[in-house]
């Protein structure tokens, strides 16, 4: 069966940056809903959109094909006592950015009586390789398609 619209691909893949230094490797493989949903870069599914299973490539990604580029208006300092008792380094949280969208932020730095958050993906700004290899390709069901997202084993759970 061919990777097309409303297919489940499943896969593994290996992210590095540029230079080929390893950022993550899959363990379990990653299943998601081709056709434009958005449960994946736009550039893998361009890649894999007519393969099968069995297909594997390699993939060199511009930063802005990638995670975005880093918007600097995401990065905000904000009163250490505006946080519960706690907030350490890694941590994320929900808030408002001045887009006035609703973004994921981590704590990057406390510095004194500040913390500062960051909105951006930990990877916004890099260019990325990817090695992907598709492990299977079935028909996705009514309700996948429903809900723009892959249920059940390594998919979206209810």
């Amino acid at each position: 069966m061919k990777i097309e619209k409303n297919t489940a691909v499943t896969l593994f893949f290996k992210v590095a940056d540029a230079q080929g230094k390893l950022i993550e490797e899959s363990k379990e493989p990653m299943v998601y809903l081709h056709g434009g949903y958005g449960n994946t870069l736009p550039k893998i599914e361009e890649a894999l959109d007519g393969q099968e299973k069995g297909y594997q490539v390699t993939l060199n990604l511009a930063a802005e094909d990638a995670f975005g580029l880093r918007d600097e208006s995401l990065v905000q300092t904000i009163p250490r006592t505006q946080f519960p008792a706690g907030v350490k380094v890694g941590g994320q949280l929900e808030g408002q950015g001045s887009d006035g969208k609703v973004h994921a932020f981590n704590v990057v730095k406390i510095k004194g009586p500040v913390v500062i958050l960051d909105g951006n993906h930990p990877l916004a700004g890099k260019a990325l390789r990817f090695v992907l290899k598709v492990t299977d390709v079935r028909q996705a069901s009514e309700e996948e398609i429903t809900h723009q997202h892959v249920h059940g084993e390594h998919g979206h759970q209810h």
